[in-house]
């Protein structure tokens, strides 16, 4: 009964009209009288900005800040996979041989998440890790990994809530939501980068057009809180021991390493 209140109640509001009036009003000046109050509910840290907060004149901006450039080192480490985002360590495990994974209990289906079997098919038997941002986080996305880019490509229309909720009760928000993929060959292994919508705004901007990627490099950004999704060819990486779920991250910071071939 829990379940399909929550869907019932998510399909009335997750419209077209309803995304476009919400985006519209982010993009506003109108919006800019609630970023003190947004700041301050969501701890949005100023000493990281780019800019100082009455700077930002629209939500949108502010949701799509920059920061400093000392605020985020990289790791160094050449075979290091680093954090892609600032968010929560949501999960990470394999994925079957049937190229299916489970989060928070819930079967996710790389088929549906990928568009195809034959894209699913590169990641059977490999490694996941999910990283949710909230709408309190650092939006902008930066490259995990150095390598050449295979290949870049949408799916999806609506995006569905991936908080706790979403993941408990959703209809597999993270391979049915607006997403944007991109493939990455590196070291004669593949990983793909799924950049998953959040709940009414499906804006995932693309800033990266280039064949290669250097490791911390900035590639996109959200426009509100959302998920990415890391995928890994078998037996590529080995997850850091050091994190647990549900634990924040941040750009830069170790998430696995490179088995040497």
């Amino acid at each position: 009964m829990r379940r399909t209140l929550y869907r019932f109640l998510i399909e009335l509001t997750n419209g077209r009209i309803t995304s476009y009036l919400l985006r519209k009003f982010a993009q506003s000046r109108l919006s800019a009288m609630i970023i003190p109050s947004y700041a301050r509910v969501f701890q949005i840290q100023h000493g990281e900005m780019e800019k100082e907060l009455k700077d930002y004149r629209t939500l949108h901006e502010l949701f799509t800040r920059k920061l400093k450039e000392s605020v985020r080192p990289v790791d160094p480490d050449p075979l290091v996979i680093s954090s892609p985002v600032d968010g929560v360590f949501e999960a990470y495990g394999p994925i079957e041989e049937s190229t299916d994974f489970v989060v928070k209990d819930k079967r996710y289906s790389l088929i549906d998440m990928l568009g195809s079997e034959a894209a699913a098919s590169v990641y059977r038997g490999g490694t996941y890790i999910v990283l949710y941002l909230s709408p309190s986080h650092y939006h902008r996305i930066h490259s995990p990994i150095s390598g050449v880019v295979l290949r870049r490509f949408e799916l999806g229309r609506k995006s569905y809530p991936v908080n706790r909720l979403g993941l408990a009760y959703g209809r597999e928000p993270l391979s049915k939501n607006y997403r944007v993929v991109t493939e990455v060959a590196s070291e004669g292994k593949q990983v793909a980068i799924v950049k998953v919508g959040a709940m009414f705004v499906n804006s995932i901007e693309l800033l990266h057009r280039n064949d290669a990627l250097q490791k911390g490099e900035e590639m996109a950004y959200f426009t509100f809180g959302s998920t990415v999704v890391l995928l890994f060819e078998r037996n590529m990486v080995e997850v850091n021991p050091a994190l647990q779920r549900g634990q924040q991250i941040r750009v830069g910071q170790r998430l696995a390493v490179q088995k040497r071939l």
